[in-house]
């Protein structure tokens, strides 16, 4: 899978006047954490997901593409991963999120989970 195709939503007009920051976010088995920051950039949008506590978890990225639906009226996200494949994805580094290596990195560990 490409870096554009796990980047972007599934149904960007979902999103275009929501912001997630907030919600809770929903693996296939379970909830998974809470978006503390999203990326609505054509092909390079993701989440940022804290998991667990904010002292005991971690931040990591969440690619658009592995989200299934958005229900705003709940205020969550749910995706196509399970908990375990979130949780244990890199860590949130917030000094290089943003550039085009990370992202790259941060798909190949997505990819490696076929759906």
């Amino acid at each position: 899978m490409q870096v554009v195709e796990i980047c972007t939503f599934r149904a960007p007009a979902e999103v275009e006047e929501v912001d997630l920051s907030g919600f809770e976010v929903e693996a296939v088995d379970g909830p998974v954490g809470k978006v503390t920051e999203a990326s609505y950039e054509l092909g390079s949008s993701w989440l940022v997901v804290e998991t667990g506590l904010p002292v005991l978890g971690k931040k990591v990225l969440l690619p658009a593409g592995v989200i299934e639906q958005i229900n705003p009226d709940e205020r969550k996200i749910y995706t196509d991963r399970t908990r375990d494949e979130i949780k244990a994805a890199p860590e949130h580094d917030p000094s290089g999120y943003r550039d085009q290596e990370v992202r790259l990195a941060m798909a190949d560990y997505y990819s490696g989970f076929y759906r």
